[in-house]
């Protein structure tokens, strides 16, 4: 168990990623402006009245400012892990990872849910689920998480020259706090240091897309249950 999460979050396999001056530095400047065009968008998503149509729309747009962000910024790479006496691609390890984490914050809910001001702060979450399409969610939920992934575990920390798995896990957080909600912000610098050990260990933004899916698609689907019981 512990090789394996080794191997998972912390072990580094060589890659050549170099970047000139002139990449990095345009990378940087788009990195900055896509964050605070995405810290809009996202602020003004959380912000929609629960079941409205509008909600649909709003988080796409803040999935596509993620993408065209991270491409825009320069070269992505997926990454490989320590498997054997082989580099991989990670995909099994990841969403072992994501269940992992869910079944964590599902013990957390247990707790949250004796505190009147968390138990409100994930409600109102939860609303969206509750009064919407649960398969638009669901699909709407992977977009954005495979997004989210593709532009701070992609474009940002490849922006990033020193501390990149804290820097981009505090850049995670600061755009999610535009949303006001506490439990989101919470569950965003939790979830941005493992995803961010993984960018670091493997390379790649493949890890974390799958770990943070998973982590969110159970999010989605288990919470109303524990919340609405």
């Amino acid at each position: 168990m512990r090789t394996w999460l080794e191997r998972s979050l912390w072990d580094v396999v060589p890659r050549d990623h170099r970047q000139t001056p002139k990449a990095l530095r345009r990378r940087q400047l788009v990195t900055i402006g896509f964050v605070l065009l995405g810290a809009v968008v996202l602020g003004f998503s959380i912000r929609i009245e629960p079941g409205s149509t509008t909600f649909y729309g709003a988080t796409l747009g803040l999935a596509a400012v993620w993408t065209i962000g991270a491409f825009a910024s320069g070269p992505l790479h997926l990454g490989r892990i320590t498997y054997r006496d082989a580099h991989v691609r990670p995909i099994v390890t990841p969403i072992l990872i994501g269940l992992g984490i869910a079944g964590i914050f599902v013990v957390g809910g247990l707790i949250v849910r004796q505190i009147d001001f968390l138990e409100r702060q994930v409600s109102s979450v939860l609303d969206f689920a509750d009064q919407g399409s649960v398969p638009i969610l669901v699909v709407i939920t992977a977009v954005n998480g495979v997004a989210e992934e593709l532009f701070f575990r992609g474009a940002a920390y490849a922006a990033i020259t020193r501390h990149p798995v804290l820097w981009t896990t505090i850049a995670y957080f600061v755009a999610t706090l535009a949303t006001g909600n506490v439990m989101l912000s919470f569950a965003a610098l939790l979830l941005g240091v493992i995803v961010g050990l993984q960018r670091r260990a493997s390379g790649g933004i493949l890890a974390p897309i799958l770990t943070h899916c998973t982590w969110s698609l159970s999010m989605l689907l288990v919470l109303p249950l524990l919340f609405g019981a």
